[in-house]
């Protein structure tokens, strides 16, 4: 198995390729992240392309990049990963991870664009309680801070937090541990998935699109 690993910047991406590099018949050949062409940011989780590089660099696994148009209609995006896929599939990939953790809808999406690709989608940490999940994430070393938050599920104090107990403490009832329903995303510094530490600093909190963002900086 040749797996190309769908790539967010954010702890659940992150925490699937640690479980990914513990399987011995899989090898990892590419981290796939889309980027906001306006922006030069990851798409949602509104992460500068210096870190995404940072983060490829500490996990020792090369970056494939898509540009992706603002605003990006779903057609601009299926076309632009057909040609991410028909790349990976000449280059001997055989396989596609993703880090959802229970929706299914996204899960038959996936599974469905990708019928007849020649890419195989596999979910290595779907289904695990997210409860459980975030708490194994933090015990297991996992440091990520919450890049982008929903204000209409959460309080915009949460953008620019640090993803540890406490935070979890702090969440709403009702709100998913891993944030799975979009009420945050996030960007993972450290952790086992990489051989050192990403380093940043925080930047500026800015209200974008209906979303509060809080900018990371390279420190």
């Amino acid at each position: 198995m040749r797996a190309l690993v769908s790539w967010s910047s954010g702890k659940d991406s992150a925490w699937m390729l640690h479980v990914l590099k513990q399987d011995t018949s899989i090898e990892i050949g590419a981290l796939l992240t889309t980027m906001n062409e306006a922006f030069d940011r990851v798409a949602m989780h509104a992460v500068r392309r210096t870190l995404v590089e940072a983060q490829a660099r500490a996990a020792g696994i090369p970056l494939w990049t898509v540009p992706l148009p603002w605003p990006c209609s779903n057609e601009d995006y299926e076309s632009r990963m057909r040609v991410a896929v028909a790349r990976a599939v000449a280059e001997g990939f055989t396989h596609v991870a993703f880090g959802d953790l229970f929706l299914e809808d996204v899960r038959r999406y996936r599974e469905d664009r990708l019928a007849g690709t020649g890419l195989t989608p596999i979910f290595p940490i779907w289904g695990i309680p997210t409860d459980r999940l975030a708490g194994e994430m933090i015990a297991g070393g996992l440091r990520a801070v919450l890049t982008c938050v929903n204000p209409k599920t959460i309080d915009r104090s949460f953008a620019g937090r640090q993803f540890d107990r406490t935070l979890l403490a702090d969440l709403p009832s009702g709100i998913d541990p891993c944030g799975e329903r979009g009420e945050f995303h996030s960007f993972a510094y450290d952790g086992p998935m990489f051989a050192h530490q990403v380093s940043v600093m925080p930047g500026e909190v800015v209200d974008r699109d209906g979303f509060v963002f809080a900018d990371i900086l390279p420190a």
